[in-house]
């Protein structure tokens, strides 16, 4: 393998057993599981994530509404119950599980498309740009998502309410202004999620190659590290991600006119609230990163050994 380096890296490569690639529908219905996973252990940490980035300036003199992760994680449960950190909750569901379903059958198409036989052992480049082509194609199913995902989070129970639910405020952002309503901040969640998915998946299989010990397939690994390396593919995603994560959400929430696009949300955070105010959350996310992520692919690689099992020749 290429990925491994020359020396005695490529004598390990050599030494592993061959590891099968699963099919396209094996890749779909286990990015599916796993992202249920994602969401039922990250979701609490996504609210406080969101509700941390968005939180309005304090005036000054004043304190800030939240001062941190934990006092956001109290406050939501203390004034709305610890119900509240789940708020929002049926938006991922419905959309993770389609889009990490996509996002790793991208991910297994964009494999596919560099093997010239289905016995190709690929290099750690081309599966951080079979990554990226899974960030392109889950971007575009994901975006409206995300939208109604992010405007419905910042609804706290104390003002009026907008949108009565994800479905209503998605029927009124349509009403609006029609699919290009839904899909602003495009250009934000592609700069997040190509170079992310590209971290994501080259170092997810970066770690396997190397907890998996000479003459043994990856296939056999334990579930322990199995979590290991998607939780540390979780945090290399997220560091990438994190920026242009929050340029994205303050501009998907933002008043219809008040930014023209994702450079000027950049120049006025940088200009208003220095270069830190971009990493807001930072804490919360990686908090939620290695355990959501870890949970991620220990539930994809279940699921692809159960279906492996049922159908051998898929």
């Amino acid at each position: 393998g290429a990925g491994a380096g020359a020396g005695a890296g490529a004598g390990v490569e050599v030494a592993r057993k061959q590891h099968k690639e699963p099919g396209l529908f094996k890749s779909f219905v286990a990015g599916g599981v796993g992202g249920v996973c994602v969401v039922l252990v990250g979701h609490p940490l996504d609210t406080i994530k969101v509700r941390l980035q968005t939180q309005p300036l304090p005036a000054p003199g004043e304190k800030p509404l939240f001062t941190g992760t934990f006092d956001c994680a109290v406050k939501t449960v203390r004034n709305e119950g610890f119900t509240g950190l789940y708020k929002g909750m049926l938006a991922p569901l419905l959309g993770v599980t389609p889009l990490f379903a996509v996002c790793f059958f991208g991910y297994g198409f964009g494999k596919k498309l560099q093997m010239k036989t289905p016995q190709d052992n690929l290099a750690l480049t081309q599966h951080v740009l079979a990554g990226m082509f899974s960030g392109v194609l889950s971007t575009v199913i994901m975006t409206p998502g995300e939208r109604i995902k992010c405007l419905m989070q910042v609804q706290m129970d104390s003002g009026a309410k907008k949108y009565s639910s994800s479905i209503d405020c998605g029927k009124k952002l349509f009403k609006q202004g029609g699919l290009s309503s839904l899909y602003r901040g495009t250009c934000a969640t592609l700069l997040r999620d190509v170079p992310g998915s590209g971290a994501y998946f080259g170092f997810y299989e970066f770690v396997l190659r190397s907890l998996t010990p000479g003459g043994q397939s990856r296939d056999q690994l334990s579930p322990s590290r199995v979590l290991f390396a998607g939780g540390m593919a979780g945090v290399a995603n997220w560091s990438i991600a994190i920026a242009p994560d929050t340029l994205k959400s303050r501009f998907q929430i933002a008043p219809e006119g008040k930014y023209r696009g994702v450079r000027d949300v950049f120049r006025e955070m940088v200009r208003v609230e220095g270069p830190t105010a971009l990493f807001k959350g930072l804490v919360p996310i990686m908090l939620r990163a290695f355990p959501a992520n870890a949970a991620c692919f220990l539930g994809y690689e279940t699921s692809i050994r159960v279906l492996n099992w049922l159908m051998p020749n898929w």
